[in-house]
């Protein structure tokens, strides 16, 4: 990903129903949990929040997985 990402930006990414659409919510830069999903970020090695468009469920991305709309 050679964007920059922030919280607010529109992205999309892959999943195994195609593409998913929805906004970063927060950059992850400490260990955390997203429901019961432990996500492993730092600040070298981040991770996004990002709220699905059409569902609303959110999950932690890497950022080379995320494609700025």
């Amino acid at each position: 990903m050679a964007k920059k990402l922030k919280p607010g930006d529109d992205v999309e990414w892959q999943t195994s129903q195609g593409t998913t659409k929805g906004k970063i919510v927060k950059k992850l830069v400490g260990d955390t949990s997203v429901k019961t999903h432990k996500v492993k970020a730092s600040k070298e090695d981040p991770q996004y929040l990002v709220q699905s468009a059409g569902t609303g469920a959110k999950a932690a991305h890497k950022p080379a997985s995320l494609k700025k709309r």
